[in-house]
């Protein structure tokens, strides 16, 4: 029997949840069924202003506190985070139409160490001293202030927690605003943090869209900087909108990626590894390599065998164990890949599988498609070169390194790629000449914390990761103390 109860869910703002005193509410969906759950405050400015002075309130006494106090405040927010890692990856697969082995394994696990991660790395920062004959040069870390945090829906807790846990760390507070479409667990991470005591307001939370709580929120007087992720065209606009009060930015915007496949690679493990990387989460990563070079003595078969193993990719129930492709996010995001398919016809492209929606048994109301595969489309075709952020990819031949690199620079995007070889050392030096932020040789999404992460081109500006992390939510402060 379906649970047809909405439930409601509230902003936090200075240890309070609290309605927005409008009252107005914003549905939100299940992605795999197209039915409302729940329903979250539709906030304006009046909410951000009062969000923004309980950051305000509370930053001096957080940022006060030493920083391996702090650090214990993240491992507890991590141990009270593990304790509810089923809740989380169930209510992440509701939210965003991901199968829940994806967001048992990436989702629930990488928020907890998220924070686990960066408590460590503040216990070990050790201070910066450069010397001079006569002098001795102090690096301190302070806090910024108030942060504006913004994060979108295809990893809804898991990029929360990564700019939440590096940012309070610092001493800083912030007031969050999650994307509309998927405001559950960042919900649940604040009921997180009031049953463990944070102190009020080091942490605010305000649901909305973008042009009532999120505008507001990056241009308001009292928010000193603003870390954002999310689509390029909204990125600009924050940045805008950030620049006139010179609030420090950090933005991880979008990706048009390659994965560049040579005929000396290993075909199995390209095979499956491409196809992980064009489709996870449905395509609905800023990292997945939707356009796919591969050398042409190789292109035949390699287009039959990932054809074949994209076939034989299981789309269902997202609370099926055996699932490996859910639901998009909503309809009119299905609506906007669905149109790529018929852009993909019209520029030449041949479907070699997919390219239409699907229902299955039980989910005929929600946000279904068929994993695509199109070749023939040129390699500086629209569907060649703009984010699509779904399950289509593009196959293309190249004949020579140089040809290979030509096209994969050919986007206005440079966020990440991959590349497949048997030859390390090419690898690592073809991976150097790529135009983007990230690359990784023979695998995909092989993440190191301690790395920076983000992008060049229109993928954004600035990294975070480790001692990025640290140093975008800090400010470096020297003193210069002159000895006799």
């Amino acid at each position: 029997m379906v649970d047809e109860r909405i439930l409601e869910i509230k902003n936090y703002i200075g240890g309070d949840f609290i309605d927005s005193p409008r009252g107005d509410f914003l549905g939100v969906f299940e992605p795999a069924t197209g039915r409302q759950f729940a329903s979250a405050p539709l906030s304006d400015a009046s909410d951000v202003d009062i969000a923004v002075e309980a950051a305000r309130t509370a930053q001096p006494s957080w940022g006060a506190l030493g920083i391996r106090e702090r650090a214990d405040w993240l491992e507890r927010i991590a141990d009270a985070l593990e304790e509810r890692h089923e809740e989380v990856a169930s209510l992440e697969s509701r939210d965003t139409g991901k199968p829940i082995s994806l967001a048992r394994s990436v989702d629930a696990t990488r928020s907890v160490s998220n924070f686990r991660f960066f408590a460590e790395m503040l216990r070990s920062q050790d201070q910066e001293v450069f010397e001079m004959a006569d002098a001795s040069n102090f690096v301190v870390n302070k806090p910024v202030g108030v942060g504006a945090l913004i994060t979108p829906w295809n990893l809804p807790l898991y990029l929360l927690s990564w700019k939440i846990a590096p940012a309070i760390g610092m001493g800083n507070s912030v007031v969050c605003k999650p994307s509309e479409l998927t405001p559950m667990t960042a919900d649940l991470l604040m009921r997180v943090f009031d049953e463990i005591g944070l102190p009020e307001g080091v942490v605010n939370l305000v649901h909305g869209d973008g042009i009532g709580a999120g505008s507001p929120l990056v241009s308001h007087p009292g928010v000193d900087f603003v870390s954002f992720t999310g689509g390029t065209s909204t990125g600009g606009k924050v940045a805008a909108s950030a620049a006139p009060s010179f609030k420090k930015l950090s933005l991880e915007l979008g990706g048009k990626n390659s994965s560049i496949v040579f005929s000396d690679c290993d075909m199995q493990s390209a095979v499956s590894g491409v196809a992980r990387a064009g489709f996870l989460n449905q395509g609905q990563v800023c990292l997945c390599g939707s356009r796919i070079l591969v050398e042409g003595s190789i292109y035949g078969e390699f287009r039959e065998r990932f054809v074949r193993h994209v076939e034989q990719m299981k789309v269902g129930d997202p609370s099926n164990e055996g699932t490996e492709l859910g639901a998009l996010i909503s309809r009119d995001h299905l609506e906007k890949v669905l149109g790529y398919v018929e852009l993909a016809k019209e520029e030449g492209g041949k479907i070699l599988t997919g390219g239409s929606r699907c229902s299955p048994d039980g989910f005929e109301g929600g946000n279904w498609m068929l994993p695509t595969v199109i070749e023939g489309v040129g390699a500086d075709s629209r569907c060649a070169t703009e984010e699509i952020f779904g399950p289509l990819v593009t196959l293309h031949s190249f004949e020579s390194e140089e040809e290979a690199l030509g096209i994969a620079n050919n986007t206005r995007y440079g966020l990440a790629g991959s590349v497949w070889t048997g030859d390390l050392e090419r690898g690592r030096s073809f991976s150097e000449k790529m135009e983007t932020g990230m690359v990784w040789v023979n695998s995909w999404l092989h993440r190191d914390l301690r790395a920076p992460f983000g992008g060049v081109k229109d993928s954004g500006v600035g990294r975070e990761g480790g001692r990025w992390s640290l140093g975008f939510f800090s400010e470096a402060m020297n003193v210069c103390v002159k000895r006799d």
